[in-house]
């Protein structure tokens, strides 16, 4: 495992308090950026059966056509730090698409927005069946594909929830090139790994014991089966750095990891 100086530390109490503390006001300074983006931003819905997926949509600036990202949200639901990714994403050349995976979880058939956040959210994401998830990302994958500012070529990348769900994902669908699992734990079972047909990136935080526990088994069972997992920590940063560390009262170390990660990850997608 490659490490950047790491720093032993914890997870779920971080996850909610690093993320959850930002508040309305996290969404504020996230929300002013989309209002401010130059870039060609959509919603669309798309079809998984019986299913309306509604998803934020980000078109880079670019002559040829481009690479897509699958961008799977928190389990705070698709917020508008979320889709400030996918502009980001645009931002340095790629399309980004963000699915809203509570779809249909709300009153009336809405998702993370008609939910309204908190122990509503939460309490959705929990009781999203494995199989739906799987379905509903990998219609994504399909339309994204198929779009034709697109190359082709597309990954996947999410954080904490969605950086687990990215993992899972790389064991079901053989069409992405790429996961980039943030802060999220990976697949225990061997033979879900040996469906894995991808590499895998890995980002963590220092202070992210939880999460950190995890990575010697992925490693272990990733090496056992012949596939490429490379996961980096962060030193000093915490569950969430990727969220915190755009946040206007960021600290350093959370603020340092989240420029490197977006680096790293710019950098390889550049490379597919």
């Amino acid at each position: 495992m490659k490490t950047i100086r790491q720093l032993p530390h914890r997870l779920l109490t971080c996850l909610l308090v690093s993320c959850g503390l930002l508040g309305a006001h996290a969404q504020d300074w996230a929300k002013s950026r989309l209002e401010n983006s130059p870039r060609h931003l959509e919603w669309v819905t798309i079809k998984q059966g019986s299913r309306d997926v509604k998803c934020f949509l980000a078109f880079p600036e670019v002559k040829d056509k481009a690479t897509a990202v699958v961008v799977i949200h928190e389990i705070f639901g698709l917020t508008d730090w979320v889709r400030g990714v996918a502009d980001q994403l645009a931002e340095a050349g790629f399309i980004a698409i963000a699915p809203d995976l509570l779809s249909g979880t709300a009153p009336g058939g809405g998702g993370t927005a008609e939910l309204g956040g908190g122990d509503a959210v939460r309490k959705a994401i929990s009781s999203l069946a494995p199989d739906q998830i799987t379905a509903d990302l990998s219609a994504v994958v399909e339309y994204v594909t198929k779009l034709p500012a697109c190359n082709g070529k597309v990954a996947v990348g999410g954080f904490c929830w969605g950086g687990s769900q990215t993992f899972r994902l790389a064991t079901n669908n053989k069409q992405i090139l790429a996961a980039f699992p943030f802060y999220g734990s990976g697949p225990e079972a061997e033979g879900e790994i040996a469906r894995i047909q991808c590499p895998v990136y890995g980002f963590y935080g220092g202070n992210d014991a939880r999460v950190n526990a995890t990575i010697p088994k992925s490693e272990g069972i990733m090496k056992q089966a012949g596939k490429r997992y490379e996961p980096v920590t962060y030193e000093g940063a915490g569950h969430g750095f990727m969220r915190a560390g755009e946040a206007p009262d960021a600290s350093e170390a959370n603020q340092r990891a989240r420029e490197a990660a977006w680096k790293r990850w710019k950098e390889i997608l550049g490379r597919l």
